[in-house]
């Protein structure tokens, strides 16, 4: 036995340009029945809560998946799954498409080639699909909106949630951030951390999906708008304070990243 209930949606074209939409939305629970083999065209997040099943991919290949755990269902690739018949699962899905899935996945929250994720706890995205449930009362007049809103936020909470990850954030992140405005180049920052650039360049693209020169500019760059905005240090002191002894190359890199020089920020600031 089992029981289900879903609700799907047609967004139209001005909702699409907002980034993602919301294609539908279900909860279930019991002895499902078995999906596929089937394609899709669009992305489809499972959550899995409680129990286990197996998910079977384009390769042939049978995994094993054992709550909390996610599956990643990606346009164009071949899928076929189902919970243990004797134990059944509890699942929430969201099926979601946009153009801005692509940079999702260029920045490692939709993951394609891995299917099976494990989740450290399903709490956060279930919440996340149970907000999007409620959005999808009949009669809503800002469904689309509120609903893409979510698949945003749903993004999010999967990453934040993947077991991989430490509940709290990745402990090379933090430490980045506590020395991102110290004089050191990318390599002296993977020394002080006892790990080589290519190992640090793949925790920080594990944990924050860019490289650590990106991660690194961000912090710094956002600070420097903090003290243009709220002090009348001179923009020399401000690239000094942030790591950069030439504040001609400073204003060069705030120009380029923020869309305005330095001086300029701090008069619309102002």
């Amino acid at each position: 036995m089992y029981q289900t209930w879903m609700r799907f949606f047609s967004p139209g074209p001005a909702h699409h340009r907002l980034g993602l939409v919301c294609l539908g939305v279900g909860l279930q629970h019991g002895a499902l029945p078995t999906v596929g083999p089937r394609t899709l065209d669009h992305h489809v997040a499972v959550v899995i809560s409680s129990g286990a099943g197996w998910y079977r991919g384009a390769d042939g290949r049978r995994t094993a998946v054992t709550a909390p755990a996610l599956l990643w269902l990606t346009p164009g690739v071949p899928h076929h799954y189902a919970p243990d018949p004797d134990t059944g699962w509890d699942e929430g899905f969201v099926d979601f498409a946009g153009p801005a899935a692509a940079t999702y996945t260029e920045l490692g929250y939709i993951e394609p080639e891995r299917p099976v994720v494990p989740l450290s706890d399903a709490a956060g995205p279930r919440a996340v699909v149970a907000r999007v449930a409620r959005a999808a009362r009949r009669g809503n007049p800002l469904l689309e909106v509120e609903t893409g809103a979510a698949v945003h936020e749903l993004l999010v909470a999967l990453r934040r949630a993947r077991a991989d990850l430490a509940p709290d954030g990745d402990q090379v992140l933090k430490a980045l951030a506590r020395d991102a405005c110290s004089p050191l180049s990318v390599a002296g920052h993977a020394a002080r951390h006892g790990m080589t650039t290519a190992e640090l360049r793949g925790a920080v693209r594990r944990a924050a999906g860019c490289t650590p020169k990106d991660y690194l500019l961000g912090i710094r760059l956002g600070r420097a708008k903090e003290l243009l905005a709220a002090t009348e240090l001179p923009v020399a002191a401000v690239a000094r304070r942030v790591g950069y002894d030439d504040p001609a190359y400073f204003s060069r890199l705030f120009t380029r990243r923020v869309g305005l020089a330095p001086a300029r920020f701090r008069a619309q600031q102002g």
